[in-house]
């Protein structure tokens, strides 16, 4: 079965956007994936189908409507699918969680705008709050792009070889090793040696070794992360002592 993505938003023509190109966009020609925007305005009620209101107990801009927001999930939102709104308030998205919801049958994604959305809303329904960075956009559609990118990406048969993303970036909890391609001199810099000396197990010990350099240097979060994965092993798994390291 595909993988369906079903899009609520005020902005349907919006989608699939960059997703109609390259992998994803191929995908979706091939039918790996599909993708069903709906026009959340569609389940106004009123004759200017009005979306949103004005805050209670006042402030600037305008909340969307709990009650129009849950007829468009009602109704459009397939239930066996898992219903996440892009929130920057959202827990942290995270390549995890992303394999996590390329490995199920899709997802449907709530495109919040304005100030955001009633918080009955969300005690009302079964809803995921994500986030994709600790910023601000005008709306959820420029996020859910995203998220739906890095799933398309893993669904069987959208990358080229299988393998290709097992040592990006997240993948094992470290940043990716730097890369090089030919010319082999350029500008006077040259690609490392053991890269060019068909020793594969030097080349796999080098491409750890700069991915722990790159991660404790660029994000020491991650490495904290990684580190104490290491320190604090699963149950049955040997422990990692520091003379491992």
């Amino acid at each position: 079965m595909a993988f369906a993505a079903t899009v609520l938003t005020l902005y349907p023509e919006m989608f699939p956007g960059p997703l109609g190109a390259s992998l994803a966009g191929r995908a979706l020609a091939d039918g790996r994936w599909s993708i069903n925007p709906v026009q959340i305005r569609d389940f106004a009620t009123d004759k200017h189908r009005s979306v949103d209101d004005t805050p209670a107990g006042g402030g600037a801009g305008m909340v969307m409507r709990a009650d129009v927001l849950a007829s468009a999930i009602d109704a459009a939102a397939p239930p066996h699918l898992p219903l996440l709104a892009m929130s920057p308030r959202g827990s942290p998205l995270t390549q995890g969680r992303v394999r996590a919801l390329a490995a199920g049958p899709g997802i449907a994604i709530l495109c919040g705008r304005f100030e955001g959305i009633d918080q009955r809303l969300f005690e009302a329904r079964a809803i995921e709050e994500v986030s994709i960075g600790d910023y601000i956009l005008s709306g959820g559609e420029m996020a859910a792009l995203t998220l739906l990118d890095a799933c398309v990406r893993l669904l069987p048969g959208v990358m080229g070889a299988a393998s290709s993303g097992d040592d990006e970036s997240f993948e094992t909890g470290l940043l990716e090793y730097p890369h090089y391609t030919r010319p082999t001199t350029w500008e006077g810099r040259t690609i490392p040696e053991v890269l060019r000396s068909g020793d594969h197990a030097r080349i796999k010990a080098w491409r750890h070794a700069q991915a722990e350099i790159e991660t404790r240097s660029r994000r020491p979060d991650l490495w904290e992360r990684h580190r104490g994965a290491r320190v604090h092993p699963p149950s049955g798994a040997r422990p990692t002592r520091d003379e491992d390291r």
